[in-house]
């Protein structure tokens, strides 16, 4: 309605873009649309895109089951709501089918947002991956390199008296190209 009304009052399409914060090619269709059929051919025609499968009634129970949580549906090993387990949830409660990214935007509308799950185990002990880490893991780990043992530069060669004297190519006078 803000384009309608700049319109009538002679301002022209780039400078109702700028205004507006859209295209200017879209300000020119909307003025197109508004000499062609007024103010009521700039009404909304709503969102695009197809319409929510599940009714209301169906995305308040939807959004209850999700707060349950995936245990309360069969998914035990992990406690987080996938996209791909959202849309099966919804085929089996609702026979209803949804894609991957259909149930990550349907997710988004009730204010969930889907996770990647973690890969350990539920019944992982991390008392004892503490324990491990400190003690076992500290004994086991080789000690790390000397800082300047090596040249990380794959542009500069080491010089030939850092070479052992049995090296091939030690005795050479000229560098090899």
């Amino acid at each position: 309605m803000q384009a309608a009304e700049l319109f009538e009052q002679d301002i022209k399409p780039p400078e109702v873009a700028r205004r507006l914060r859209v295209s200017p090619k879209s300000a020119y269709q909307w003025q197109q649309m508004w000499r062609d059929g007024g103010v009521q051919a700039l009404v909304s025609r709503g969102s695009s895109g197809s319409r929510c499968r599940l009714s209301p009634r169906c995305l308040e129970k939807l959004a209850a089951y999700l707060d349950e949580g995936p245990a309360a549906h069969g998914w035990v090993e992990d406690q987080v709501w996938t996209a791909a387990r959202v849309a099966t949830l919804i085929g089996r409660k609702f026979h209803v089918s949804y894609s991957v990214s259909g149930a990550t935007r349907l997710m988004h509308r009730l204010g969930f947002s889907p996770q990647v799950p973690a890969r350990r185990v539920a019944e992982r002990d991390e008392q004892a991956v503490t324990v491990w880490k400190e003690a076992t893991w500290a004994e086991v780990k080789e000690p790390g390199r000397r800082a300047g043992a090596t040249s990380a530069s794959r542009t500069r060669r080491a010089s030939r008296d850092d070479r052992p004297k049995d090296a091939p190519g030690a005795g050479a006078d000229a560098p090899r190209r």
